[in-house]
């Protein structure tokens, strides 16, 4: 039975819990049950016919029946739990190298500002004199390009193994650079990008492994609010992928965020730290106004245990530099402390590892050397 694989999960049977067990009679004649997510699954009748096709082989059957029970909830929720284990430990093969920290800024719903935290942390981060990559994944709500001040056209060019590849484009900040893809360069920004949820998840696969990022000290993945399609798609092909949560000081905003980081631990993906945006707003004479309420960060990060890594002021700059293409991290003031405080605290929290002699810088050079992309010696 560990021979039979279900064909939309890719494992056996036996690993997802779906064999429940066999009654061989006297005359050759076998009973096998297997669990079904749900009694009406399409897929019955080819488990059933490869069940019988696998045991009905064995010397001595003369024949095969297939009884098929519909799991419980919590069976269901067992099933998931494995099938989400497998796919963290078999991750599809990308362009984002090894050495790289994948951090991916989520929210539990629009309007928290995590775009305009993404871009504004990766251009603290790049200021450091870090190699920034940026990825929009949020691939109908794009405005990643307009914040950054980054335009033009996406081009691809024959890599050493002939294979084209996407060049990002490059925002140099100041010893550093931020390497940006997204689909505001192919679609204009006007108009909308009608997608469904399979090819939105395929956008950002073609992103993750067809662009030639280069060598990186940290992958941004500005994510689409929620927790649908593109969220666990980026589990299943980055599976070392660490969670920034953003919420706003609002208690409703801090429960959808809890949301987002149930997913990521479903996922078996790490939440690196909560990030409270629009905290307050301090005037010119002093005075502090919560316009969103007060709290929801601290609350949130006691809650799904992790740290509150910063808290970013309400200020005008941070939108005026989201319209001119001029992030306020790279500013002065408030806001642009924060942010700088921000990238500290991710540093700290998710530190870039040097694996210069480690297995798999090794490995990266030695496939760039079979694909020819130089001597030995060069990686």
């Amino acid at each position: 039975m560990r021979g039979v694989v279900d064909p939309e999960l890719g494992a056996s049977l036996v690993d997802l819990g779906m064999y429940r067990g066999a009654r061989i009679g006297p005359d050759g004649a076998v009973t096998v049950e297997v669990a079904l997510t749900t009694a009406g699954c399409p897929l019955r009748a080819q488990i059933a016919g490869d069940v019988k096709g696998r045991v009905g082989s064995l010397p001595g059957v003369t024949s095969v029946e297939v009884q098929t029970v519909e799991m419980s909830s919590q069976q269901k929720k067992e099933l998931m739990a494995r099938a989400r284990a497998r796919a963290a430990e078999q991750p599809v093969a990308t362009e984002v190298p090894a050495r790289t920290r994948v951090l991916a800024v989520s929210s539990g719903k629009g309007g928290v500002g995590k775009s305009s935290v993404t871009v504004n942390l990766a251009a603290a981060l790049a200021g450091r004199g870090l190699t920034i990559g940026l990825l929009d994944a949020d691939i109908a709500g794009f405005s990643v390009p307009r914040m950054l001040g980054v335009d033009g056209e996406l081009v691809a060019t024959a890599g050493p193994d002939g294979r084209p590849r996407i060049e990002p484009l490059v925002k140099p900040v100041g010893e550093g650079v931020v390497r940006v893809v997204s689909m505001g360069f192919l679609s204009p920004e006007h108009e909308a990008i009608m997608w469904r949820g399979q090819m939105l998840n395929r956008g950002v696969q073609h992103f993750l492994e067809e662009v030639a990022w280069g060598d990186l000290d940290y992958l941004l993945v500005d994510m689409p609010p929620g927790t649908g399609d593109i969220q666990m798609g980026l589990a299943r092909m980055l599976p070392r992928a660490e969670m920034l949560i953003v919420t706003t000081p609002a208690l409703a905003a801090q429960k959808v965020a809890a949301r987002a980081a149930d997913m990521a631990r479903k996922g078996y993906l790490r939440v690196a730290g909560v990030i409270e945006n629009m905290s307050g707003f301090v005037c010119d004479h002093g005075t502090r106004y919560d316009l969103f309420g007060a709290g929801g960060g601290a609350r949130l990060a006691e809650e799904i245990g992790a740290p509150l890594l910063a808290s970013i002021p309400l200020q005008p700059e941070v939108s005026a530099g989201g319209d001119s293409g001029r992030p306020a991290a790279l500013g002065d003031g408030d806001a642009a402390s924060a942010f700088k405080e921000l990238a500290d605290a991710v540093v700290d929290v998710a530190p870039v590892v040097d694996v210069t002699d480690c297995t798999a810088r090794m490995l990266d050079g030695i496939r760039r050397q079979l694909d020819g992309a130089g001597p030995p010696g060069q990686a």
